[in-house]
């Protein structure tokens, strides 16, 4: 097999072991990790060790990373960033993604986000959390962190024709405090939208979100 561009991100156990391993077996391996200390212990051990965040899309982009030919995504404890991290690999158009899932429930949802394959290292019983008895307007729920999930909420009247930014739900930590990952329209789905993508009647915004910022969401009417 030639020779293949592979991102890392995170360097913790499991991270740096699938790093250092394809480094030895002659891969060009760029680790990407917050921690400077395992930036530091990845020195001779991959190809360029690099310090920054992964779920900051202008990171990535500055890295190349869109060029690669595949990310493997080791983030262990925050499930955010890496289901953040398989999103925006996935929009970039990394040809394979996998991902590694803390639970069961993890795992599903890094599928439904776009990566390719789902890896357990850590034998987990991941209980399924899956709908709110709370919030009519939420189709769907996937708690995959403590009070964290993600959600398919129907689109409230009251936002049609308005831009993200406009019903304040545009970034990943705005109004809300909450990610749009994508808007289902139709057939169609839109990944990572704008914040001038309009809302349409019979939009379906994909969440990712804490789960009080439902409740916020629902007071004033935005969904």
């Amino acid at each position: 097999m030639a020779n293949q561009q592979i991102a890392i991100i995170g360097l913790g156990r499991f991270g740096s072991s699938v790093a250092y391993t394809l480094y030895q077996m002659g891969h060009d391996v760029l680790a990407l990790e917050m921690d400077p200390v395992r930036v530091q212990e990845a020195m001779g051990q991959v190809t360029y060790p690099v310090q920054g965040d992964a779920t900051q899309e202008a990171v990535l982009k500055e890295l190349g990373i869109p060029n690669f030919d595949m990310a493997v995504v080791a983030i262990g404890s925050n499930v955010e960033a890496s289901i953040m991290s398989t999103v925006l690999l996935k929009s970039m158009g990394v040809p394979h993604i996998v991902a590694r899932a803390k639970t069961r429930l993890h795992g599903q949802t890094l599928e439904r986000v776009g990566a390719d394959v789902v890896v357990h290292p850590e034998q987990e019983t991941g209980e399924h959390v899956a709908r709110s008895l709370f919030h009519p307007e939420v189709q769907d729920y996937m708690e995959v962190g403590p009070n964290f999930g993600i959600s398919k909420v129907k689109a409230s009247p009251q936002t049609v024709n308005q831009t993200l930014k406009e019903a304040g739900l545009a970034g990943a930590r705005d109004k809300y405090g909450l990610a749009v990952l994508a808007i289902r329209r139709g057939r169609d789905v839109i990944l990572l939208p704008s914040e001038d993508e309009r809302i349409q009647k019979d939009d379906t915004l994909v969440l990712a979100s804490k789960e009080e910022m439902l409740d916020k969401l629902h007071a004033e009417g935005v969904s």
